[in-house]
């Protein structure tokens, strides 16, 4: 055998190796490393981004804790001012039970009484004022039912329909809700209240 011909040999064994080589074989091979820049940059935008996340969460928990506050603040006299306005009726129905002869016979005593119960009912209305409850002046505006509660009509042709006509007990506000509606009397038969530029008409 020549030379040449143990050449060939060997390369013709060499060839057939590299094709009889198992898929595990070629699956060894060294896979090439992630590059830790880029991993170093994947990690960043994450971070970042749970960063932002947290930080508008932090914002909006911020914002609703604020309103909180300022609502307790506003409207945690609500429940105590509302039983002061019944006690402020009852100073007022007493004022006026009292008949109007009795007022004009002058009676020493009796009017002290009239103008004690009077100084302290408007003591109560204005330190409630103070604390953010004001009353409302319905008589002669349009029927809003955020705002009144009708009891009864009053027939009368003269004034548009749905117009207050009569408070029957007085209405009040805290901040921008509705303490206590007005309880009032509406004018029926009228012509139809003209509706205001972008009002729906009343149903």
């Amino acid at each position: 055998m020549t030379d040449e011909t143990n050449k060939h040999g060997h390369e013709a064994a060499a060839t057939d190796e590299a094709d009889n080589a198992t898929p595990e074989a070629v699956e060894a091979a060294p896979v090439a490393e992630p590059d830790p820049l880029e991993l170093a940059r994947a990690e960043n935008n994450d971070l970042r981004d749970k960063y932002l996340r947290l930080a508008a969460e932090m914002d909006n928990l911020r914002r609703r804790t604020e309103r909180d506050v300022k609502d307790a603040k506003s409207y945690s006299v609500a429940g105590f001012a509302r039983d002061m306005l019944a006690v402020s009726d009852n100073l007022r129905r007493a004022l006026d039970a009292i008949p109007a002869e009795a007022k004009e016979a002058g009676e020493t005593g009796l009017n002290a009484l009239i103008e004690g119960v009077e100084m302290t009912e408007r003591a109560m209305l204005s330190a409630l004022e103070r604390h953010g409850v004001k009353k409302l002046e319905p008589e002669g505006q349009k029927f809003d039912p955020n705002f009144h509660q009708a009891m009864f009509e009053i027939p009368n042709a003269d004034v548009p329909n749905n117009t207050v006509l009569q408070v029957v007990q007085a209405g009040y506000t805290i901040g921008d809700r509705v303490l206590r509606p007005a309880m009032v009397g509406v004018s029926k038969g009228g012509p139809k209240a003209a509706v205001a530029e972008g009002d729906s008409p009343a149903a």
